[in-house]
């Protein structure tokens, strides 16, 4: 039987003893692991600059819309201003006071002897501040929106050129709070006030007379 012999069997164990070294099969597990880290890493780096992008984008609309949105409420408060200062006029020109109603009133007053020389309105208005609702333990007491008080005060000088001059000024205090249109507007606790009084003067055709001023108010109102 013939015999063989490998003259290359040693340098194949050599060789095949190299391929099986575990410090290069080490260095080669080392080698994929340091690539898929940094192929991870990379991976990691893409996400968190697309998520930048995204979020800048995201910040940029939010800071548009919270623009747009201070926006509408800005012009939602001037809406709701204006419709208040609206209704606050309707409110004025539906109660204001009327000069020609107290004019017609005062011009059908009948007086003997008595002449009105001159007549003043004087009109003043003060604010008045809006009242919030208040809660208390019970239930809600309900304020009220900003308003204005009217306050209307009128005099009237005369001359009393009766008989007796002088006489007829009770007489004309009396006639005026008796009216129909003073009796409804006038206040109740400042009726009309006699507030001067001439001494007794001789006109032109020698008839003596006295000049008095009386005045009155009309109660505020809130307009």
């Amino acid at each position: 039987m013939p015999i063989r012999v490998n003259l290359l069997a040693e340098a194949q164990i050599a060789e095949d003893l190299r391929r099986r070294d575990p410090v290069k099969r080490a260095i080669y597990a080392g080698a994929f692991l340091v690539v898929l880290a940094l192929a991870w890493s990379s991976s990691l780096q893409l996400g968190v600059m697309m998520a930048k992008r995204d979020l800048g984008r995201l910040q940029g609309t939010i800071g548009q819309r919270t623009d747009e949105f201070q926006k509408v409420v800005a012009s939602q408060k001037k809406v709701y201003e204006i419709r208040a200062k609206l209704e606050s006029l309707k409110r004025l020109v539906g109660s204001r006071f009327l000069q020609g109603n107290f004019m017609n009133a005062l011009q059908q007053l009948k007086f003997d002897d008595v002449q009105l020389m001159r007549v003043r309105v004087e009109q003043s208005f003060s604010k008045i501040g809006a009242t919030p609702n208040k809660t208390n333990d019970t239930q809600v007491v309900l304020g009220h929106p900003a308003g204005v008080a009217e306050q209307i005060h009128f005099m009237v000088d005369a001359r009393d050129s009766s008989a007796n001059p002088g006489d007829q000024i009770n007489k004309f205090k009396e006639t005026v709070a008796s009216n129909s249109y003073f009796k409804s507007n006038l206040d109740a606790t400042n009726s009309v006030q006699l507030v001067s009084l001439s001494q007794t003067q001789t006109g032109t055709d020698a008839k003596p007379y006295v000049l008095f001023t009386v005045e009155w108010n009309f109660p505020p109102q809130n307009r």
